[in-house]
């Protein structure tokens, strides 16, 4: 079973190189040194999305609102915020994605409604205010923030440095925080966690809200990278958010995962994007990879679970067995 154990924690890493050796062997330029940078680039709001997703994973929930959460974030900043500074901008769309989180939250923990519905009503219901507000027109970046997209401190890209400050953050909750081990218990035995005093209720609370914060923030990043957001802007990348958190090897059952899991899972899934355009495929073979992805996510997952619960599993001898041993050994 350790051996198995063993090659699941690196099933992620393995299937990054195998990537690497086939996308090198087909364009010369994947491994430059342009392309690496452009693709950790190029992950960071997906970074940002997949850390929030993870709490919410963690706690054995899911939340699919998170791209609506995305447009709605950046059409607020683009339409009702134009000329405001990068500054203002970002708590914006904190602000925006922390509101939708809520909404998730009051819905889920107060009137008892299943996450996988209340989410999925959200991921509707969001994406049609936005296109309300747009009125299905693509919403422009001001010029100071798509700048801001494009500019660097210290040679580091900034959508690269916010995804890192978000990642610190992450870091800090989960592993430095009692709210990290709060969360692990509720998602590992919700009920036991409640015997426990973990205030379940708070706690679900903030992982929602925190999840939709980050949304907001992987919202601003690419509307900032982009400099433009179409009535398709963050669509389905709750599902991309997802598979990121589990390839790194967050349960979809909950209670088991790490704060690097998020981020070997969205870099793995950009290199994936990147080394298909690098290569010339086909457009139309990109939603059969990303979804094959997806799939590959979910059967580690479910191996990982399968693995973990007979390595849980006790032989108890029955009491009957004992009691029978017992006797025999004083007759």
């Amino acid at each position: 079973m350790s051996t198995i154990s063993t090659l699941l924690r690196w099933a992620p890493l393995a299937l990054f190189l195998v990537l690497i050796v086939v996308f090198s062997l087909n364009s010369d330029r994947f491994l430059s040194g342009a392309n690496l940078a452009a693709i950790l680039v190029q992950s960071s709001w997906l970074v940002a999305v997949a850390l929030g997703m993870n709490f919410v994973l963690l706690s054995a929930g899911v939340d699919l609102s998170v791209g609506a959460a995305m447009y709605i974030a950046a059409v607020a900043v683009g339409l009702g915020l134009p000329n405001a500074p990068v500054w203002v901008s970002l708590l914006c769309s904190l602000l925006v994605g922390g509101i939708i989180g809520a909404v998730n939250a009051t819905l889920i923990g107060r009137l008892r409604l299943p996450a996988f519905i209340v989410t999925l009503a959200l991921l509707f219901v969001g994406r049609g205010v936005g296109l309300f507000f747009s009125e299905t027109r693509v919403v422009y970046a001001s010029t100071e923030l798509a700048k801001f997209g494009r500019s660097s401190l210290f040679d580091i890209p900034a959508p690269l440095l916010m995804a890192a400050a978000t990642l610190g953050l992450a870091w800090l909750l989960l592993n430095r925080m009692a709210f990290g081990p709060y969360v692990r218990s509720i998602g590992a035995d919700a009920e036991g966690a409640r015997r426990a005093g973990v205030p379940v209720k708070a706690v679900t609370y903030c992982v929602y809200v925190l999840c939709g914060a980050l949304a907001g923030i992987g919202g601003f990043i690419s509307f900032s990278q982009t400099s433009a957001a179409s009535a398709a802007f963050g669509q389905n990348s709750e599902f991309l958010a997802i598979a990121a958190a589990v390839l790194g090897g967050t349960s979809l059952s909950g209670g088991r995962g790490s704060i690097w899991a998020p981020v070997i899972g969205a870099i793995l899934i950009t290199t994936v994007q990147n080394g298909l355009v690098m290569i010339n495929a086909n457009p139309y073979a990109y939603p059969v990879i990303t979804g094959s992805v997806i799939f590959v996510a979910a059967l580690l997952d479910s191996i990982r679970t399968r693995t973990q619960a007979r390595m849980n599993r006790r032989t108890v001898r029955p009491l009957t067995t004992v009691t029978e041993t017992h006797a025999t050994a004083s007759s």
